[in-house]
């Protein structure tokens, strides 16, 4: 997965096009890659910018104040991390995961991953697992704000193919389950309670 960090990234969009959008009165979104978009967002979609702003005001401050904004000739250059809360809100509902809270990572946003993450779990296999493997695996973005020192990491991930995620994690907890059954002694067959049977079960194993 590629990392779009907001702390480094600068977002470049088209002037002309920018205008366009702030003069139709639309709600539009400003993707990471600089392209505008409008409703209905997709899972495409992963905006730094969302709104309907008041065409009157400048460019440079007509997103708000936690917005930096450049122009650039045909060009508008935006920084965005200090609207990182807010970014989170409007792009969350499109995720495949959440990763913006201490907790971590408690679920997946498709009905078939979160299967595999709560029948992992009766293996000791964290989200977190499997979130490493996703982004080891797979193609996306992960946006996020991070910095190394004091340490910060708040993130949200987005995969562009939810079918081969699926598949990655399947074949991986399929794996890993097969090897604890094999090896530890507290997962051999004949130790397993009714819960991790079920999950050996929907792995197939």
């Amino acid at each position: 997965m590629k990392k779009f960090n907001l702390f480094k990234e600068i977002i470049i969009t088209d002037r002309n096009v920018l205008t366009e959008a702030i003069n139709s009165g639309k709600l539009f979104g400003i993707r990471v890659d600089g392209n505008i978009c409008y409703e209905p967002f997709t899972l495409d979609d992963i905006l730094i910018y969302r709104g309907t702003p008041d065409a009157s005001l400048p460019i440079e401050t007509i997103f708000g104040k936690n917005y930096q904004v450049l122009e650039d000739n045909d060009r508008v250059l935006i920084k965005a991390f200090s609207n990182w809360q807010e970014i989170i809100g409007f792009n969350s509902p499109r995720a495949t995961y959440d990763d913006t809270t201490a907790d971590g990572v408690d679920e997946f946003s498709t009905k078939e991953m979160e299967n595999i993450g709560w029948h992992a779990s009766e293996f000791n296999i964290k989200y977190r697992t499997l979130v490493d493997v996703l982004e080891d695996k797979c193609e996306g973005t992960l946006i996020c704000i991070e910095q190394e020192e004091p340490y910060q990491f708040s993130g949200l991930g987005f995969i562009d193919d939810l079918a081969d995620a699926r598949d990655v994690l399947f074949e991986y907890c399929q794996r890993e389950i097969q090897r604890l059954i094999n090896e530890d002694e507290d997962y051999a067959q004949d130790n397993l309670n009714d819960d991790e049977l079920e999950a050996a079960e929907f792995f197939k194993i």
